[in-house]
């Protein structure tokens, strides 16, 4: 089954420096039917202009995954790490027993990308940050594996506490790619055009767009013009 929810009904914030598209309830945006998707509990598509970010601020026991779609992104931690994600890049934080980080568009350019907060499984861990980078070339064939929870992924993925795979990049005009889910997922259209097909339904996907995917094992995503997808395979509660 899939849930369609078109970028112009997400929940929006305009703070001049930051503007945002919420797919769930987060800050000052509360929907009581859009609280998470399972593990999954914040996506948040963000523009921040140049020279402006996020102050120092604290988290606890969360994942929190950073892809960056334009721009980039410098990264600092109470613990010590510091870094520069650009497009092309992700980036993942385990909060742990509670970090506080500062992020900033230092550059003079708009910075745009995809805050993704999963719940872990793992709780009161050592805080810890990581970053790395993958093909940023449209391809006809796959979407790469970027982030996993799955000890066999390791040499190929950034690591989260929490059983959950997420796969993003660009697929080229005309592709198809077929995508195994485990669990449950949620799907972002970063840019371009693509229809996503779970066997029972078909959904047309645009610029913005999030649906959520259920009760299917395989999802099949048909490319109508090059687009930047990310699919977040996340447990249920």
């Amino acid at each position: 089954m899939i849930k369609h929810y078109p970028f112009a009904q997400l929940g929006k914030a305009n703070h001049g420096w930051l503007q945002t598209s919420h797919h769930f309830s987060f800050a000052h945006y509360y929907n009581p039917k859009r609280m998470g998707f399972g593990t999954l509990r914040v996506i948040n598509d963000d523009w921040v202009a140049p020279k402006s970010g996020f102050a120092p601020h604290p988290h606890k026991n969360m994942e929190i995954i950073s892809f960056i779609r334009t721009g980039a992104i410098t990264h600092q931690d109470s613990e010590g790490n510091k870094g520069i994600t650009s497009a092309g890049q992700v980036q993942v934080m385990s909060a742990g027993t509670g970090i506080a980080h500062s992020e900033y568009n230092l550059t003079h350019e708009p910075l745009t990308f995809y805050q993704i907060w999963i719940e872990p499984n793992k709780h009161n861990i050592k805080p810890r940050w990581d970053c790395k980078s993958f093909l940023n070339k449209a391809s006809d064939t796959e979407l790469p594996l970027l982030v996993s929870g799955y000890q066999e992924d390791s040499e190929q993925a950034l690591f989260i506490n929490q059983k959950a795979r997420i796969y993003g990049g660009k697929l080229a005009q005309g592709a198809q790619v077929d995508i195994a889910i485990k669990h449950q997922a949620y799907v972002l259209a970063s840019s371009g055009e693509f229809t996503l097909i779970d066997g029972q339904q078909s959904v047309e996907m645009k610029k913005g767009d999030g649906a959520e995917v259920s009760q299917q094992k395989q999802l099949t995503i048909k490319v109508t013009s090059e687009a930047e997808v990310i699919i977040i395979d996340a447990p249920e509660h």
